[in-house]
Parts: structure tokens; sequence; C-alpha cells
């Protein structure tokens, strides 16, 4: 039997005409690209679902610094990255999305000493995510980057101290000659995932 993304478990989930659940089983990680720019109106677009993510006490705790400039995003590879991985791939990618974290006194660093859960890191999960599935929506590939050094990231991109770097999301035209199509999904079922009561 086929397994159809867009049908799990017997429900669609449509927004605006499109499946929710068939934009996420597109998604991969992108580690080839296209040198093409990606247009303004597309950058905005993926930042502005990114902006309407939820999060704790609606704090939005996200800053963005998009770099398309070829050298910055070569130091950012060559300098934000922590060694012992490759990724000079990250280069050819002609968007470069950090998404700083810019914490709140009470929500942030109070409520999460009180219940040890660190909230922006959810926070940033969110908007990400958000971020890379309208990119995928729209044919763009992405790849998160969280093997960085937020201090030298934080500062090619001239942040002030107050917002850290969390993550580094590559956003570009998929260079299908090299990435071929989507793997099959490696995820483990979801049968080992959950428990119901």
């Amino acid at each position: 039997m086929r397994s159809d993304p867009d049908n799990i478990g017997g429900a669609v989930i449509r927004c605006a005409g499109l499946t929710v659940l068939g934009t996420i089983a597109r998604r991969v990680s992108c580690r080839a690209y296209q040198t093409r720019p990606v247009p303004q109106e597309q950058v905005m677009q993926i930042l502005e679902a990114a902006r309407l993510a939820p999060s704790a006490c609606n704090q939005q705790p996200w800053r963005f610094a998009i770099v398309r400039d070829p050298e910055l995003r070569r130091r950012i590879v060559g300098e934000g990255f922590l060694p012992g991985i490759t990724m000079n791939w990250a280069i050819d990618a002609p968007v470069h999305v950090v998404i700083g974290m810019e914490r709140s006194l009470v929500t942030h660093r109070l409520a999460a000493s009180v219940s040890g859960v660190d909230y922006p890191w959810v926070d940033i999960g969110i908007a990400g995510e958000h971020l890379v599935l309208a990119a995928t929506e729209l044919g763009l590939g992405t790849c998160w980057i969280g093997w960085i050094r937020p201090k030298t990231v934080g500062r090619i991109v001239n942040w002030p101290r107050s917002i850290k770097p969390a993550v580094i999301i590559t956003v570009g035209y998929p260079d299908d000659s090299v990435v071929g199509p989507p793997p099959a999904s490696r995820r483990k079922p979801l049968t080992d995932l959950l428990k119901w009561l």
C-alpha cells in the first residue's frame, strides 16, 4: 500500500488549498544549491512565516540576519562554523538566515529557572520550522545548521551582545543535478514514538 503524506490516518490537513502534511513530507535538508539568487519577495515570505510563529508569553525572542553577501557567507562558513564537519557546500547557498535569540528577563530567565524549560529554544525551533516549511512550499531548499560559534557569528552579522545566534538556515534553489530525488524517509515509525493514555 502506498504511503500518502497528504492523507495520514484518513485526515487531510489543508491550508489555502495546500496540504500541510504534504509540505512537511517534502521537506529535506538541502546540501547542494544553484547559484541563482532567491527573489526578495520569497525571502520576505519565508520570514513572514517565521514571524507568525507562536512563542512563550508572546515574547517573540527571534531576531533574523539575512546574509546574501558572498564574502560574509564565506566568513560564516569559514569562521562561524565549528571544526570537524566540513560544510563548504553552505557557501553556495545564496541566502543564510541567521536566527538569533534575545531573551526577556521574566519569561526566558525567571520562568525557565522555575520550570526547567528553556522557552526561547522552543520558540526558535518553531519559528525556524515555519521558515523552512514556507521555503519548501516555494520550491526552495533549506538546511538547519546548529554547529556554530555563536559569538563569532554574532560579530560577523554585527549584532549586539544581547542577541545570541542560535542557528543558521541556508536557503536557495536545490541543485537537482547533485541532490537528485528526495530520499525515502528515515524517520522512526509513529508506533515507536507514542504512548496512548
